[in-house]
């Protein structure tokens, strides 16, 4: 039998409690207690974040933060949670579909270039120029020769990034491969979500070790002193967007406190 503390019996039954008990179709309340903490956890770091964005907007700031790991590693819902009640005025949220031919003959950085931020914004790369990597390479998408090519600039890309005042976070969202797979089921037994189960997801599992491979050689290369890539243990989503909000709290203000 579920033993609850007072506080947790407050929880329940608040209107934020009894709205989750009610939308459950099994009522289990120990799994409505944790999704109550993590409401109100997320609601405490939301309102950091706007914190953050006006300290961000007043003092001319300009910073990127880019979500890279593998598929359904939660990366987009992370970024929805981030950005939910930030100003839609000074914030961009970027996830680019393949490149097109003409940008296909283009210097490859170009089409992230005309994204970069102003000052006083924050930019959100939904999967960035790291695509190269790591996704294109396992499945074909970019020539060896256009692999090494990037590998070879993209530590000076970025840190000429940061030398034009510019704060650079890399996050990557690590899950298991039991868990890719649990997630994968869910979106094809969800018909609401199904259209986000794609081609590449489909074989993302069987490529599984080839996807290790380039991710080792990509972390090798390009977690540099100035531009560190932070890993983040994404099997349990709440734990994983509180644990990214945090770091980039503390990336962008670097020990300042947060008024």
């Amino acid at each position: 039998m579920l033993d609850l503390k007072e506080k947790d019996i407050k929880l329940l039954t608040s209107k934020a409690g009894l709205k989750v008990l009610l939308s459950q179709r099994n009522f289990d309340v120990e799994k409505a207690l944790r999704r109550i903490k993590y409401e109100k956890g997320l609601l405490n770091w939301q309102i950091k974040l706007l914190k953050l964005q006006h300290y961000v907007t007043e003092n001319n700031k300009r910073v990127i933060v880019i979500f890279e790991g593998r598929d359904s590693a939660g990366k987009g819902g992370a970024i929805r949670r981030i950005t939910q009640f930030l100003n839609p005025r000074s914030l961009k949220t970027v996830a680019l579909p393949k490149p097109t031919l003409e940008e296909g003959d283009q210097w490859y950085f170009q089409r992230y270039v005309s994204h970069l931020p102003k000052h006083g914004e924050i930019l959100f790369f939904d999967r960035s120029w790291y695509n190269r990597a790591v996704v294109e390479p396992v499945n074909g998408f970019c020539t060896e020769k256009q692999y090494d090519k990037f590998m070879s600039e993209v530590n000076d890309f970025e840190k000429m990034i940061q030398d034009d005042d510019t704060i650079l976070i890399k996050l990557y969202f690590s899950i298991s491969k039991e868990e890719q797979l649990r997630r994968f089921t869910n979106l094809q037994n969800n018909p609401l979500k199904k259209w986000k189960y794609s081609k590449v997801d489909s074989q993302a599992q069987e490529l599984w070790d080839q996807y290790t491979h380039y991710k080792k050689l990509m972390f090798e290369k390009t977690h540099t002193d100035h531009a560190p890539w932070k890993i983040i243990n994404a099997n349990k989503k709440g734990v994983a967007r509180f644990a990214a909000i945090e770091y980039i709290i503390n990336q962008v203000m670097q020990g300042k406190p947060l008024d």
